[in-house]
């Protein structure tokens, strides 16, 4: 992504990586910042903000997204960790085997936290620095508000409790609900932004670029985080507002790789580090398989094969989907996503609408083109007991399909009450993640682990 012009971006590159090593050790902000100037010229001039802008972008999707989806995903049986590094190791096993100092669960803490760290720098400057200019600070404090929620979620995917802001030396927890809350308001906010003016062309064609929706994405998070949140009227709403036939994607290059690619066996040749597989069936237990689900082969590529790293044996396959080159483009969300939500609103709202439910449903599972992503499952319609325990049990299967490897999959399996350790552990090693080590020493308000 080219950004606007050469001192902001070394400056926005000192303060993302800055904020990754920062947020490494702790969410601790107060350091002496050497580049004065360079910071002027960035939080105070519009083509600063651009270049910050494009910067935070990038960082979620390159840095955070990374253990979003792969860590998640190998703790809910989407993934196996095939390589024998201590980290793959204790995240595949999982339960009281992963410690606090693991790599991949202090990543999913400290990225998210990278991204915080930026968005804030953005939201504090934004509104002086374009006072004059409401259509370019509209679109500016929306896109941040986007990625500050995202993180925030993250947070509340893979932690009991977090800090919601990172501009004390030792900020308080709040619950992962709080968490959730926030990003819901974060989304309300950048929603405001986008209706009180239009978007510029220059914001459109340096920041946002062809291939991402601002406007689609702001509310297919609110409604994707309003669902988790148990908004359910509100998640329903901000999906029918979503268009269903746009496409809104992250983007990648041989300098910013797709994450998932550098990191599992694909269909090609291995250009990272293959440390996971994909597991047959999308790590799905039999009983939630559909036979016939055309999913699997979207996603899933290859023969089945036996791994037997790690301290079990498991039958995977190659990566297929979203995830087979460098360059290859991640969706901000699916299409479909939206109308799955619709339909478990209408499962878990006060009065259940179980023919609403079924039209989306049935939408998803008939689905034989029209995707704007190609993914088709090309199921005949529903034909189970129609009850609110049983669609709900489809809309959970259908998700599970429709939205492999789109770090989703833990929050859903604890949201859908399906089976847990320390009683089980086929579905899912974790019900939350121990608090990063580094965290503990360096803040004291730092919550006890959860059991498991």
């Amino acid at each position: 992504m080219k950004l606007i012009s050469t001192r902001p971006r070394a400056f926005a590159a000192r303060l993302l990586l800055g904020a990754g090593l920062l947020f490494a050790s702790a969410c601790s902000l107060d350091l002496p910042n050497p580049n004065a100037s360079d910071e002027d010229r960035t939080l105070n001039t519009r083509e600063g903000l651009y270049a910050l802008s494009i910067g935070l972008r990038q960082v979620y999707s390159t840095s955070a997204l990374e253990p979003i989806i792969l860590t998640t995903g190998t703790t809910a049986r989407e993934l196996k960790g095939v390589t024998t590094f201590t980290n793959i190791t204790e995240i595949e096993q999982g339960g009281t085997l992963l410690p606090p100092n693991n790599g991949n669960v202090t990543a999913l803490y400290a990225r998210c936290y990278r991204v915080i760290l930026v968005a804030d720098q953005i939201l504090n400057a934004a509104p002086a620095t374009l006072s004059a200019e409401a259509p370019a600070r509209s679109a500016v404090l929306a896109h941040a508000y986007l990625f500050k929620a995202a993180a925030l979620a993250g947070i509340a995917q893979g932690f009991e409790q977090g800090p919601i802001t990172t501009s004390l030396t030792a900020p308080p927890f709040v619950t992962r609900q709080a968490l959730l809350t926030e990003a819901v308001r974060l989304l309300d906010l950048a929603t405001q932004e986008l209706a009180a003016n239009p978007i510029p062309t220059d914001f459109s064609t340096q920041v946002l670029g062809s291939t991402f929706n601002l406007p689609n994405t702001v509310q297919a998070y609110r409604a994707r985080f309003n669902l988790r949140a148990g908004n359910y009227a509100a998640a329903r709403t901000a999906a029918n507002l979503v268009n269903l036939t746009a496409r809104s994607t992250f983007t990648y290059s041989a300098q910013s790789p797709n994450p998932i690619f550098q990191n599992v066996v694909t269909t090609t040749a291995v250009v990272g580090t293959g440390n996971f597989r994909s597991r047959e069936n999308l790590g799905l237990p039999a009983a939630l398989v559909i036979p016939g689900d055309k999913r699997l082969d979207f996603y899933l590529a290859g023969p089945t094969t036996v791994n037997s790293t790690n301290g079990s044996t498991d039958n995977v396959r190659l990566l297929a989907g979203f995830f087979t080159s460098q360059t290859a483009e991640i969706p901000t969300y699916l299409p479909d996503e939206m109308r799955l939500i619709r339909a478990e609103t209408y499962l878990r709202q006060a009065t259940p609408d179980l023919a609403a439910a079924l039209v989306d449903i049935n939408a998803v599972r008939t689905q034989t083109s029209g995707d704007p992503f190609l993914v088709h499952p090309g199921l005949p319609a529903y034909s189970g007991p129609e009850t609110v325990d049983a669609l709900l049990l489809e809309v959970y299967k259908q998700r599970c399909a429709e939205l492999y490897l789109s770090g989703q999959r833990l929050e859903d399996s604890r949201r859908f009450g399906r089976p847990a350790p320390p009683a089980s552990l086929v579905e899912r090693t974790r019900n939350f993640y121990p608090y990063p080590q580094q965290e503990r020493v360096n803040n004291t308000n730092t919550p006890a682990d959860p059991a498991i």
